[in-house]
């Protein structure tokens, strides 16, 4: 069984990036996918003070809502990530989650240890990035690069994007139909397109 797992990181609940992950999410169920989504905010975070401190086995050592959060990430098959655009880059507690992977680098680059298969057999993940902001759609290209390198962490292909500019209010996407068909049908073809082999 193919799992979803979409993170909401927003600070505001119930906005224009949780609706379209909503959106997402009810796509990649009915394409037959096991979906659960979190909110960053809901979890317990702590800031990592010294980023090599007892990663030698590729572990973060903090005790803290992040391990369950990892080990959530490695399992699912496709990870979706929603956050509003801020200053060109993702709101401050979905980068602690893109810091916070720095023991995926560790077990990646230093430990050279690959991640195992999924429970669906699929070694590659996919990632896919849902963001909207105020700004222009050129403006995008930086919170991609940052979430692009923690889906790299987590060997996740960047699958797909969906970035709408020029939104900001709340509740301005749900006058958007073809925004949100979009998102549906991303859901649903996250999961229903063949894997690479």
């Amino acid at each position: 069984m193919t799992k979803v797992l979409g993170l909401a990181g927003s600070p505001r609940r119930g906005g224009n990036t949780e609706t379209l992950l909503d959106t997402f999410l009810s796509g990649a169920a009915g394409g037959g996918a096991v979906v659960e989504k979190l909110s960053i905010c809901d979890l317990h975070l702590d800031a990592t003070v010294d980023p090599w401190s007892g990663w030698e086995d590729g572990r973060c050592v903090a005790e803290d809502d992040y391990r369950e959060l990892c080990e959530k990430m490695i399992a699912a098959d496709v990870i979706v990530v929603a956050a509003p655009l801020y200053f060109a880059n993702v709101p401050a507690q979905l980068k602690l989650i893109v810091d916070r992977s720095q023991c995926q680098w560790v077990r990646k680059v230093i430990k050279k240890q690959e991640l195992p298969p999924t429970e669906a057999g699929h070694k590659r993940r996919r990632g896919v990035f849902l963001c909207v902001g105020g700004q222009t759609e050129q403006s995008f290209d930086c919170a991609a690069e940052t979430i692009g390198s923690m889906f790299r962490l987590y060997e996740a292909d960047f699958w797909a994007r969906l970035f709408h500019g020029s939104i900001d209010a709340r509740g301005e996407v749900e006058e958007l139909p073809g925004t949100l068909r979009h998102a549906f049908e991303l859901g649903r073809s996250s999961v229903a397109e063949p894997w690479q082999k």
